[in-house]
Parts: C-alpha cells; structure tokens; sequence
C-alpha cells in the first residue's frame, strides 16, 4: 500500500509554521504498519493543490491531506480537490449539520463564511469533525483514496485516530494483520554508541526489525513486529528488551515510551518523595517538563528560577560569600543553591542548575555549554560538573542541561553509586 501526506498552507510551505502533522501522520501510520512513503506541501494556491492531487492520485493509494478547510478566502482545499476529480462544489447535508452542531452545542450564531465549510466536492463522505468547525471528507481522485482533514493539529490528531486511521485499516491488506511498535528511550549515549551496542539484534531476533531515531537529546530504540499471533509478537518483543536491557543498562530511561520527566516523577511518587528547583541557566525548563506531568502536583513543591546573581542571594538565601569566592557557574554555588531550595520548600530533594548556555559568556575554564548541578538530600549535598560540546546553539544547551539534571535525580532515586554518576561526566 502507498501512502502519502499532503499539507496545503503559505504558513507551512513558508516555514512560518512547523509542520508538525506530516510527522504525526507518518509516525501513526507507522505504528500500524503502514509506510508514508512520500510528504508534500504547496501553499494557499488552487491550481498548485489541484495539481498535486493529481500527481498523488495516480501513484498512491491513500493520500491524506491536511489544511485548507476553515471558513477564510485562502482556505481553498475543496475547490482544488473538486476540480482535481472533475466535480463540482455543492453542499453536503451531513457537513451542514456537521457545521450547524458545533456552533448550535456552544450557543453561537453560525456565520455566512463558516457555512463554506459545508460546501463539499461531489459524491465526496463527510468525515465528522467532533472539536472543530471544519467537517473533513473522504473521496477518490485518480486510483487513490484520500482524506481530508484540518490543518489544526488537535482536530487532525483527533479525526486521524477516531475516523480515518480505522478506514484505512479497513483497506484490503491491513485489517488481517497484527502491527506493533515498541519504543525503548535511552539518555547518555550517543546515537552511534547505541547503534553498535545493539547492533547483533537483527541476527538473533530475526522477526523483528530495529530502528534508531535521535530526538535531542534522547535517542529511541524502536522494535517493529508483524504477524498473525499477538502472543508469539509479545514474547519476541520481550526477550529482545531483555537482550537491549544487557547492552545498555541503566542508560534506558523506559521501554515504553516514558520520557525521562515521566520516569523521575513516578520514581517520586513511588517512594512518597518531593522535588524542589532552584534554575538559573535553564530558565525554568526542568520546572516545565516536570510540570506538564499530570499528578506532578504529588511531588512536586517548589521552583525559583533565580538568573542574576542578586536573585540567587536575596531570593533564594545563596551566602554572597560563596559567589564571590566561587562565582555563579560553580559546584559549591549550586550545592548552596540546591539545598536552600530543599529548606525553603520542604522537600525530600533539592536540585539546581547554573551554567553557560552561549552563545558568548564562556571563558578558558568555563567555556560556553558548561553545567554545574547541584542535588540535595535529607543525608548529603552533591555538585555535578559537565562540559558540552554543542558551541553557541543556545536552545541545545538548556535542553541537555535540564535533562542532565534530571538524569542526577534519576540515578538518586534509583541508588546508582557515585561512581557510576562520575563517569557520565567522561
């Protein structure tokens, strides 16, 4: 089966807005099995989208489409899509209804340009839309079928698992077939160390297929399964968890998925224990990710995001005698930083962040991607060191030094000696 995306829109063909849907489409249909073997993308242009439907119509066989169904004059997708299959443009009682609920279910008047949205290509099959204005719909073009659906990624996400993933599935050679994916999120390695640590899996676990994918700064070890018998694809998968287990050990943060914020906060919440932050160069970041963790309210109490050096001393109570001494960027500055955050708070443990994101601000000893971490505990205080090699790409920089600071954490709550720790900063 082919599969191809197609995402219409000047704010995506631009640049000005990510396409993040093409992703989740691709990374859906992997799931099921099913490759997206192509993506396109042209702007708000009728006979640009009508031609490449055409194109796709004549070499897919699914094509889905996003973007270009709202209410607006540049939201020209049915248009192109009527004159790609040499139809016209009428209106479609069940995308009118479709139209008229949303607007009746919130007690809003239904305007002259939302009833467009209605306005459908002939003989196409609305696909209802349960959290938008835009009805999306299902017609063929060509030798393809395709699907229609909006460019807004919650409404997209929504009807691509409720109403189009199962039409799919339907087709002829999908439905019989058992697909599964199971990810495996490591930290600390580099994607090449990875590669060669696990590198034997295709010999010995033969049915299944291995995938590598670096998602900064983590890097996904996927195993891909197929077959008729559930049971037989669970126990493969299984055994070869195991035997990814034995080559990385404890650099695997989950087998399913969890992501290193989600790992920390059920290790909190399993042994009835808190955090508390105290940030300077990652700005909060830790904060958020631990935060966007529903239930993180368990163990989580207290974040000060304390940049200057006079917040670190008049906010958080850091003795000005130790940043004078040792300056911000400093093992001893975060340890005091670490543990006033756990006094102040409460907390079973203290963790913070000072370092040099760039791209200017490093010097010979502490050059730009420098990170100091301090953790604190009822029994110790720790300072943690680390040198990045990521130069002035700010963004990278707080993004592996929050994640550092977690994996200290982690290793805390997994009782990992100090040893092991050390050897990370190698």
């Amino acid at each position: 089966m082919i599969v191809e995306t197609f995402s219409t829109g000047d704010e995506i063909r631009s640049g000005t807005v990510i396409d993040t849907n093409a992703a989740n489409i691709a990374q859906t249909m992997e799931e099921e099995g099913i490759e997206v073997v192509r993506h396109s993308c042209v702007g708000d242009n009728i006979k640009s989208i009508e031609s490449v439907l055409r194109e796709i119509g004549n070499r897919a066989d699914v094509g889905i489409v996003t973007g270009g169904l709202g209410p607006t004059k540049d939201d020209v997708t049915s248009e192109s899509a009527a004159n790609a299959a040499g139809v016209k443009i009428v209106a479609n009682p069940d995308a009118m209804k479709s139209v008229e609920d949303f607007f009746t279910s919130r007690n809003r008047d239904i305007s002259e340009s939302n009833r467009k949205q209605g306005m459908l290509p002939e003989g196409s099959e609305c696909i209802y839309n349960p959290v938008g204005t835009a009805p999306g719909f299902q017609m063929k073009i060509g030798k393809c079928v395709f699907f229609f659906i909006p460019g807004v990624p919650f409404e997209m996400e929504k009807m691509l698992k409720d109403s189009v993933l199962p039409k799919i599935k339907d087709l002829k050679g999908i439905s019989n077939k058992i697909h599964m994916v199971r990810t495996l999120v490591t930290f600390g390695l580099p994607e090449a160390s990875v590669n060669e640590r696990v590198s034997g899996l295709d010999a010995k676990f033969s049915d299944l297929k291995l995938g590598l994918r670096a998602k900064f700064p983590e890097i996904h070890v996927k195993l891909y399964a197929k077959g008729e018998n559930k049971n037989k694809i669970d126990e493969q998968i299984e055994s070869a968890i195991s035997w990814i287990k034995e080559k990385l050990g404890d650099r695997i943060l989950s087998t399913n998925n969890r992501s290193m914020e989600e790992v920390v906060g059920e290790l909190l919440k399993n042994r009835n224990e808190t955090i508390a932050l105290a940030e300077s160069c990652t700005g909060g970041l830790v904060s958020h990710w631990l935060t966007n963790v529903a239930g993180s309210s368990h163990y989580f109490l207290y974040s000060g995001v304390v940049y200057s050096n006079k917040a670190k001393i008049n906010v958080l109570g850091v003795s000005s005698e130790t940043i004078n001494a040792y300056g911000a960027v400093h093992e001893e500055t975060v340890k005091e930083m670490a543990s006033r955050a756990r006094e102040i708070s409460g907390a079973t443990y203290g963790l913070s962040t000072s370092g040099i994101a760039g791209p200017d601000g490093g010097t010979y000893e502490k050059p730009v991607g420098t990170v100091c971490i301090g953790l604190a505990t009822k029994n110790d205080v720790k300072g943690y060191r680390f040198n990045f090699t990521y130069g002035g790409r700010r963004d990278m920089n707080k993004r592996i030094f929050a994640m550092t600071a977690l994996e200290m954490l982690r290793m805390e709550l997994l009782e990992i000696p100090d040893k092991e720790r050390d050897l990370r900063r190698r």
